[in-house]
């Protein structure tokens, strides 16, 4: 008999392609529920001992959804929108989306669901990306009694949008404006360990109705980041403070272009740290050694010409 499915949505993002590689190599038959199956081919190749499907799927769309988790065992929310464009709004893809993955996922009998949200989600928050993230969350603790949270601060790893793009513009520009006086406080986690936190939370029942923290084991200020990566690409720009008025107005200006560089909401992001509570669980308590920055720095950052 076929075991059951475990279908990821968002499978084909950073975070989500390397939770299905994971499930697939750990024999684990994975649904990989997307959009655009068609330009996620490259995931549809199985692992040793596990298999990938790919089925379109779109969270806004309910119907999708339901034919997308029916016969699961447990689904995975990895979508991330970072950027609204048209009609996919942080409202409509984390708060009503994450709504119908949930509701979804009850009906059709899987016994567990993780949801990837983020620190900090607050449906009384200034920023609508962390607005729509704490609001998801209450609206999928209301669908799935169960539903196990992960809140990763800002993920690194091989690849990635953060890391490299520091990288690129410490390398290229001679100057790199900081938000503010460059103070604020983040915690990143590694990529390797967000997935490996849903592998075990997947396959520890005492996990279920839970949120964790995943944070990596150290909390910089973001000028302490940009040095670190501007020192590993032995790039030359000058670090000089940027007040985030003039941040704001920048991205205002930017607003009516299609794919904006920089938006109001991610000033307003970078306006307030970015670390874990004090209280929460977090790594150590899924048995998970974080990896620095530091660490996994030289595996993280792309090629750049020099």
């Amino acid at each position: 008999m076929e075991t059951k499915p475990v279908t990821v949505f968002g499978g084909s993002g950073f975070l989500g392609r390397q939770i299905v590689k994971h499930l697939a190599e750990a024999g684990h038959r994975v649904r990989v529920a997307v959009r655009h199956p068609d330009r996620a081919t490259s995931l549809a190749r199985p692992g040793p001992n596990g298999r990938i499907e790919l089925v379109r799927a779109d969270v806004w769309n309910e119907a999708t959804v339901a034919r997308a988790v029916e016969g699961s065992a447990s689904v995975v929310n990895t979508v991330g929108h970072y950027v609204e464009k048209g009609g996919a709004t942080f409202d409509r893809v984390h708060g009503q989306g994450a709504l119908h993955v949930a509701r979804q996922a009850k009906q059709a009998g899987a016994e567990r669901l993780v949801h990837i949200s983020g620190v900090g989600a607050d449906p009384g928050s200034p920023s609508p990306y962390v607005r729509a993230r704490g609001i998801g969350e209450t609206l999928v603790k209301d669908a799935f009694d169960d539903v196990t949270i992960l809140r990763p601060s800002v993920i690194f790893g091989p690849g990635d949008s953060f890391l490299n793009t520091l990288a690129r513009m410490t390398q290229r520009s001679p100057i790199m404006p900081l938000f503010g006086t460059g103070n604020t406080r983040l915690q990143p986690v590694f990529v390797g360990n967000v997935v490996e936190a849903c592998i075990r939370v997947l396959a520890d029942p005492s996990t279920r109705g839970r949120v964790y923290e995943l944070g990596g084991p150290r909390i910089y200020a973001y000028r302490e980041l940009v040095r670190l990566v501007r020192d590993r690409v032995a790039g030359r720009a000058l670090m000089v403070p940027c007040p985030f008025l003039a941040w704001d107005i920048l991205a205002a200006a930017m607003a009516a272009h299609p794919n904006p560089p920089l938006t109001r909401d991610q000033v307003t992001l970078m306006k307030r740290d970015n670390i874990i509570d004090r209280q929460a669980s977090t790594l150590d308590d899924l048995g998970i050694c974080p990896v620095s920055v530091e660490e996994a720095m030289p595996t993280c950052i792309d090629a750049l010409p020099s």
